[in-house]
C-alpha cells in the first residue's frame, strides 16, 4: 500500500444536484466566488482527476472539484449518519485489489518530473456493501493521484468503453493483481466492441470544438489536451483493427510531444486530427469486433466476485 497519503472515499455527484462553495475560488487573478455560494451541478467528471461543472446563482458558471463544494442538503440537516466516518473505519483503501500505472509514465510520454499516476479496482466489504451507508463509486487521493473505482462501478464503465477504465485494463505496468483482478484480465477482450468508436471518436470531436472555442476567445491552446486527443485517435484506431488497446505510444512520441509543447502550430494540429478521424471510420466499417460488449459474461464475473470475497470473509 501507498501509505504516504490515505485515500478518501468519493461518490459521484449527480447532474442537478445543489451544492455550496467550501471556500474562496480564484479565477485568473480574480477571486470569483466566495465560500457559501450555492450553485446546481451541470456536469460530473470522467475521473477524479476532472472537474465538476456547477452553475451559480448568478447565473455564472465555473469548476469545481469534488474537495471545493458540499451537498447543500448535508449542509442545511446534516447526514443521517457520519458515512465518511463509517467508510475509514473500514479502511477501504485494504481492499484494492488491482493497482496500475497509466498516464504519461504508461503512455511512454513521460519527461523528468511527470507525476505517477495510479487507478485500479476495490471491492468494500461485504457489511458495508450491504448496509444503508453504501459504498463509495471510487477512492482518491489527489496528492498521489490515486484512483481506485469499485468493482460494479468499473466494470460499467468497461462496458461503456470508458478510455479511461480500458487503459487499466490493457497497460502494461502493473502493480498488483489479485486473483479477482487475473480473472479479469483474463477476460478483459469482452469489453472491446464497437462502442469504442463511439466514445473515442465523439469525445474528440467535441473536445476540439471547445479548443477551437478556447482559440477564438483567447488565442490559446490547451496542448497538453491536444495531445491525449490526438492519443486517443491512435488508440482508437488500433483498438478497432488489432482488438487491443496499445496504452503506450512511443512510437508516435516525437510528434505527440511536439504537440504538447505547442511546436506544431493549430492548422497541422487539426488536419492531423481529421485524417486520423478519417482512419477512425475505415477501421469501424472494416472491424471484426462486436456490435456490443459481453454483459452477460461482465454480470458473471461480478457475481463470482462478490461470492468470491464473502468466501474469504466466511473462512478467515
Amino acid at each position: 500500500m501507498h501509505e504516504k497519503n490515505k485515500l478518501s472515499a468519493s461518490l459521484i455527484v449527480p447532474i442537478g444536484t445543489q451544492v455550496v462553495v467550501r471556500k474562496a475560488i480564484t479565477v485568473g487573478l480574480t477571486e470569483a466566488n466566495s465560500q457559501g455560494a450555492v450553485g446546481e451541478i451541470l456536469s460530473y467528471p470522467a475521473d477524479a482527476q476532472h472537474a465538476y461543472r456547477v452553475r451559480l446563482v448568478d447565473g455564472s458558471e465555473i469548476s469545481l472539484h469534488r474537495h471545493h463544494f458540499s451537498i447543500l442538503k448535508q449542509v442545511k440537516t446534516g447526514p443521517l449518519v457520519d458515512s465518511q466516518a463509517a467508510h475509514a473505519e473500514h479502511e477501504l483503501d485494504q481492499y484494492v485489489i488491482y493497482r496500475c500505472v497509466v498516464g504519461s509514465q504508461a503512455y511512454g510520454l513521460n519527461r523528468e518530473g511527470s507525476d505517477v499516476d495510479r487507478r485500479g479496482i476495490y471491492i468494500p466489504p461485504a457489511e458495508l456493501e450491504w448496509s444503508i451507508y453504501g459504498v463509495p463509486e471510487q477512492i482518491e487521493s489527489h496528492e498521489s493521484e490515486e484512483c481506485y473505482w469499485e468493482l460494479k462501478k468499473f466494470l460499467v464503465l468497461a462496458l461503456k468503453a470508458n478510455p479511461n477504465i480500458l487503459e487499466c485494463l490493457f497497460t502494461p505496468m502493473i502493480e498488483q493483481s489479485s486473483e479477482i483482478a487475473d480473472a479479469i484480465l483474463a477476460k478483459r477482450h469482452i469489453f472491446l466492441s464497437k462502442l469504442v468508436y463511439q466514445t473515442y471518436n465523439g469525445y474528440v470531436m467535441s473536445q476540439f470544438k471547445r479548443l477551437e472555442q478556447d482559440l477564438r476567445a483567447t488565442g490559446e491552446v490547451k496542448w497538453k489536451h491536444a495531445m491525449h486527443l490526438i492519443r486517443l485517435l491512435l488508440q482508437g484506431i488500433s483498438v478497432l483493427t488489432e482488438a487491443y488497446v496499445p496504452v503506450r505510444v512511443s512510437e508516435h512520441r516525437e510528434m505527440l510531444l511536439a504537440v504538447r509543447d505547442g511546436v506544431r502550430g493549430w492548422d497541422e494540429v487539426n488536419a492531423w486530427r481529421l485524417s486520423l478521424h478519417k482512419e477512425f471510420e475505415s477501421a469501424f466499417r472494416s472491424t471484426r469486433l462486436p456490435e456490443s460488449p459481453d454483459y452477460v459474461e461482465a454480470n458473471r464475473l461480478l457475481v463470482w466476485a462478490r461470492r468470491k470475497m464473502v468466501e474469504v470473509k466466511l473462512g478467515s
